[in-house]
C-alpha cells in the first residue's frame, strides 16, 4: 500500500492521473443489473477522534474489495491520515493511533484522492454504515470539495435481512462474528474491522445467492424491504 500510494502521488504530481478537479474522479455507480457474482464491492471502516460527525474527524481508513464473490487481499486500502493538530486524547486507548502516528501519516488530500480513485465509484458497505458515511462524506467535502453521493449498504442490516432467526445475543459486529465462528484479529483497527465486515458480507452474499438474489438492485431492494419491516415493528 505504501509503495502504491507513493507511485500514485508521483504520477498525480506529474499530471498523469488527473487534477484536484472532482469532475475528473470516478463517478459513483448506481445499483442495477450488475451480478453480485461479478461486481466489485468496497467494504470500509474508519477510525475517528470521536462519535460526533459535526465535531470529530477521520484519522484512519481501512477498506477491502470483494469481487467475483472473493475478498482480494491485493486489493485493499489501509492508511493513517497525517493530522497532527487533532486531539486524540479521548480515543487513543480505543484505536491505538497516537500523536506520532498522526504526525507520520499520509497527507490527507493525497490519501482521500487515492481512496476515491481506488474505490472507482463502486458501492460501499460498512457495519453501521450511517456512521462511516457521515464521517467520510464530511471529510471529502471539507478536504476536497467532493460531494458526489455513493451507494452505501449497511452490513448491520444485511445480516439480519438474510438471517432473521439468528440468535446472536446482540447486534454488534462481534456478535455476528462469534455467531459464524469468525475470528476478528484486532478490533478498532480500521483494516481489521473492514476485513471482518467483508467476511460477514460474504456469508450474507452466499445466503443471497441461495435465495436467488442475484443483482445489486435486488440486494438493494432486499435491504430496503428489511428496513421497512424494522420500522413497522417499532410502532
Amino acid at each position: 500500500m505504501l509503495e502504491q500510494i507513493k507511485q500514485w502521488i508521483e504520477q498525480r504530481r506529474g499530471g498523469k492521473v488527473g487534477s484536484h478537479d472532482p469532475d475528473n474522479l470516478p463517478h459513483p455507480k448506481t445499483p442495477g443489473d450488475q451480478l453480485l457474482t461479478e461486481c466489485r464491492l468496497i467494504v470500509l471502516d474508519l477510525e475517528t477522534t470521536g462519535l460526533n460527525p459535526s465535531k470529530d474527524e477521520v484519522i484512519a481508513i481501512g477498506a477491502v474489495a470483494i469481487s467475483g464473490g472473493v475478498i482480494h487481499l491485493d486489493d485493499q486500502f489501509d492508511l493513517v491520515l497525517r493530522r497532527p493538530d487533532l486531539d486524540i486524547s479521548q480515543t487513543v486507548l480505543i484505536h491505538g493511533i497516537g500523536p506520532e502516528a498522526l504526525t507520520q501519516g499520509h497527507e490527507t488530500e493525497d490519501a482521500l484522492l487515492y481512496l476515491l480513485e481506488w474505490m472507482n465509484g463502486d458501492p460501499v458497505l460498512a457495519y453501521h454504515s450511517d456512521f462511516d458515511q457521515k464521517f467520510l462524506e464530511k471529510t471529502l467535502r471539507s478536504q476536497l470539495g467532493y460531494s458526489q453521493q455513493h451507494i452505501w449498504m449497511d452490513v448491520a442490516d444485511l445480516l439480519p435481512a438474510f438471517f432473521p432467526d439468528a440468535k446472536t445475543g446482540g447486534k454488534g459486529l462481534d456478535n455476528w462474528a462469534d455467531f459464524f465462528g469468525l475470528e476478528v484479529s484486532a478490533r478498532h483497527h480500521a483494516a481489521a474491522d473492514a476485513m471482518a465486515t467483508a467476511e460477514l458480507t460474504l456469508v450474507a452474499l452466499n445466503r443471497a445467492r441461495k435465495e436467488r438474489v442475484k443483482t445489486l438492485r435486488e440486494l438493494s431492494d432486499k435491504l430496503r424491504y428489511h428496513r421497512r419491516l424494522q420500522n413497522m415493528h417499532r410502532f
